[in-house]
């Protein structure tokens, strides 16, 4: 049976299809920080996250339900072979049947994940995780390993991530930016992130670009 988009060759399973995800928003941009910036992706925004980040700047409890063949349909209408599952945070999902019908047609799978649950093995491509124990210490970080560490620096002591680090091949500091915030507040932050950079030069510094370009 062939459960593809029509005129795709793509057989998949009808059970995959069917699996219904919270999706806050799905669209195609640039990555705006870290390790990719610049590179075009497609982000598929997950509701639902397990934390309440106070800097966090998407609205992960309106979403709406939808099924993985919604979500295709969707994807397919951008000319890009990179995604990126974001949140919220994606990694409450079962992502398996999104991976099989994806990977089935090129895509490339990277993660933006709090860390506070361990991945599969073999399910993505690029994981970027984004601890978040400086604002919540009783959250363990279960994914010890990845691509990309990308800490928000609001002024805790670094030494926190000398374990976490290692498994890592970057490690970007990015300064905590609220838009409710003065730019005199904001700019302080990013100055205090320049020279914690400067003198730890295990770190690189990671600035929020696509909020400068007024892109998503």
């Amino acid at each position: 049976m062939d459960c593809g988009i029509a005129g795709s060759e793509v057989v998949d399973d009808p059970r995959d299809l069917t699996i219904e995800y919270p999706i806050v928003e799905i669209f195609h941009s640039v990555q705006g920080e870290g390790a990719r910036v610049g590179i075009p992706h497609i982000f598929v925004r997950f509701g639902n996250c397990n934390l309440r980040c106070e800097w966090c700047d998407t609205d992960f409890d309106t979403y709406a339900m939808q099924s993985s063949m919604d979500i295709l349909e969707q994807i397919l209408a951008f000319d890009c072979k990179r995604i990126i599952f974001t949140g919220g945070e994606p990694a409450l999902q079962d992502l398996w049947p999104l991976h099989r019908i994806l990977k089935r047609r090129g895509y490339e799978l990277s993660i933006e994940t709090n860390g506070t649950i361990a991945l599969p093995e073999g399910l993505l491509d690029w994981i970027c995780v984004s601890p978040k124990d400086q604002m919540y210490p009783q959250s363990k970080i279960k994914q010890r390993s990845g691509d990309e560490l990308k800490c928000v620096y609001v002024g805790q002591d670094l030494t926190m991530y000398d374990d976490l680090i290692e498994g890592f091949s970057h490690h970007y500091l990015q300064p905590c930016y609220i838009e409710g915030e003065s730019i005199e507040w904001n700019g302080r932050h990013f100055a205090q992130t320049e020279k914690v950079v400067k003198d730890n030069p295990r770190w690189r510094l990671s600035l929020q670009t696509h909020k400068w370009m007024g892109v998503d």
